[in-house]
């Protein structure tokens, strides 16, 4: 008796835990049902330079929930591969048509050109590249130096102002460990009129690149600086002015009297009388 009690015991007991197992596991099923779905979209499986062209090795799909996504992810290889990369990527990062160039356009150099915009190189040095510092990635100002047509004296002005510089000799790049590097050649972005003002600078005189900070894109108007303004105390020659005397009025000296000679007549115990006689060619007075 003991015994069919015991077992009767059992088995509710077991019933009653395949019942509360089969609501959790219902519950559970219900909760999962309900969560946004994931989304597959392509990522970066490496970091992937500018100026490179993605290929397959590239790529990864990685499942994201929809509502957490960028706008204009790529789902699809296709949509990606071949096309330049303009900004760097990093792993794991999205693949967004903000960071490629347009389709067809190629990778490298001209892929990182935006339309309206040109690609001018100029010959630099050591000290014209700011000591290797402007590389891809830094914002300029163009400096030259010359004599102007029809002047004599040395001048230099600011011809340019916050150029970005896009490659450094054959690098898009900057090196992996930030430090300088001495190349021959800058290229700079600038529109078609700059681009000529460049070229024209180049021919006419010497350049140099002034580098500045990158967040301060403000142009400021700055005179041309000449030779003798380098130096104190040292004042342009200028014709000086022609001082004329102020005329003196003519004073007309006065008519010296004539001399007058004065002589004294007695006439017996009368006091004598004065008589004058001019010295020369006078009137006798009466």
């Amino acid at each position: 008796m003991n015994r069919s009690r015991l077992l009767m015991v059992g088995a509710l007991a077991l019933a009653l835990g395949a019942m509360v197992s089969l609501m959790v596991y219902k519950n559970l099923q219900a909760k999962g049902s309900n969560s946004t779905p994931g989304v597959d979209v392509l990522v970066a499986a490496a970091d992937i330079q500018v100026g490179a062209r993605i290929e397959d090795r590239d790529l990864r799909v990685a499942r994201f929930p929809a509502g957490g996504l960028p706008a204009g992810v790529f789902a699809r290889r296709s949509q990606v591969l071949g096309r330049g990369v303009i900004i760097p990527i990093n792993r794991g990062e999205f693949i967004l048509p903000s960071k490629l160039a347009p389709e067809n356009a190629g990778a490298g150099l001209p892929a990182l050109i935006p339309p309206g915009m040109r690609a001018v190189s100029v010959r630099v040095n050591e000290v014209v590249s700011v000591a290797g510092f402007v590389g891809p990635g830094t914002r300029v100002d163009v400096l030259l130096t010359g004599t102007p047509a029809g002047g004599s004296e040395t001048q230099t002005t600011t011809v340019l102002q916050n150029v970005a510089v896009i490659a450094s000799g054959h690098t898009l790049e900057r090196s992996a460990s930030g430090e300088a590097q001495n190349t021959p050649v800058i290229t700079l972005l600038t529109s078609p009129e700059d681009a000529e003002r460049l070229t024209l600078a180049s021919s006419e005189g010497k350049i140099q690149l002034s580098l500045r900070n990158p967040l301060d894109t403000h142009e400021d108007p700055v005179d041309a600086a000449s030779a003798k303004a380098l130096y104190k105390g040292v004042i342009s020659a200028a014709p000086h002015p022609v001082v004329h005397a102020a005329k003196q009025p003519k004073i007309e000296k006065p008519t010296p009297a004539p001399s007058v000679l004065s002589v004294e007549v007695y006439q017996g115990d009368k006091k004598p009388d004065v008589v004058k006689f001019p010295e020369q060619g006078g009137e006798q007075p009466q």
